[in-house]
């Protein structure tokens, strides 16, 4: 599993994060627009099991609880709410960074029934960059009272992986979040989310970038995704070069050079 103790070997991920890791606790990773009723959906889930502080330099709020199912106790990390994971904001390179370098055993994604395809530029980000996905489709009171009708089955389908409808300040859904968690995090179901294809020439490009990260990264590559990484560096995003020194190692000049001229030039 992604960040429990037993399983992650970095410990430089519980200095950077600031998380209480514990052997055995999968780590649940909530993420979603604001206003959406995710801070909703975590007090619901963790209760009085909670403590806030900041995200290790920053002055954003960080918030961790633990919530029991099934005899088994989880660690959930409320990332701050964010509309993308590009990092034009510090709120968005925080999120960024712990579904990808933290690497937690599960992100859930809060999504607002009544403005889903808003929402669903997240849910596809979350989905390049970790396989284990769920989203939880919060509101739906709302979507009722305005006449929204989201067909949960086909939705589940398009995107591959479980949609959980929710009325969280009513705790309507959470026992059934809580128990998918429970199955992926202990691998009774596997999620294989829906991956973005994009045009020929970008395809192309990540094709030439993935065997350049695949040999200057390989001390961490298993620890990465490299397709991901890829695309970000195909779009000239220099930030996550930053963020693999912060949390790994120092990049050395010839090897940032390569991945940028590659990543820029393809």
């Amino acid at each position: 599993m992604g960040l429990t103790a037993k399983s992650s070997g970095f410990n430089v991920l519980k200095e950077s994060f600031n998380i209480d890791i514990e052997i055995n606790k999968p780590v649940i990773a909530l993420a979603g627009n604001p206003n959406t009723g995710k801070s909703t959906v975590f007090n619901a889930l963790t209760g009085l099991k909670q403590h806030t502080g900041n995200w290790p330099g920053k002055t954003v709020t960080q918030a961790q609880g633990v919530f029991t199912h099934n005899n088994q106790d989880f660690l959930l990390i409320d990332l701050p709410g964010t509309y993308s994971l590009l990092s034009n904001s510090t709120e968005e390179m925080i999120a960024r960074d712990f579904i990808c370098f933290a690497r937690p055993d599960l992100t859930i994604v809060v999504a607002d029934a009544t403005n889903l395809e808003r929402n669903l530029n997240l849910v596809i980000q979350v989905m390049e960059l970790t396989d284990n996905v769920v989203l939880c489709l919060n509101l739906m009171d709302e979507a009722r009272r305005k006449k929204i009708r989201i067909d949960i089955e086909k939705l589940s389908g398009e995107l591959q992986i479980p949609v959980i409808p929710t009325i969280a300040r009513e705790n309507d859904g959470l026992y059934e979040l809580k128990e998918i968690s429970y199955k992926i995090c202990t691998k009774q179901i596997k999620i294989t989310p829906y991956k973005m294809k994009y045009s020929e020439n970008v395809e192309e490009a990540v094709e030439k970038v993935l065997p350049l990260l695949k040999t200057r990264l390989n001390q961490i590559s298993d620890k990465l995704n490299l397709r991901w990484l890829a695309l970000r560096l195909i779009e000239g995003d220099k930030t996550v070069l930053e963020s693999i020194e912060k949390y790994f190692f120092k990049l050395s000049k010839n090897t940032e050079g390569q991945v940028l001229s590659c990543g820029s030039n393809c």
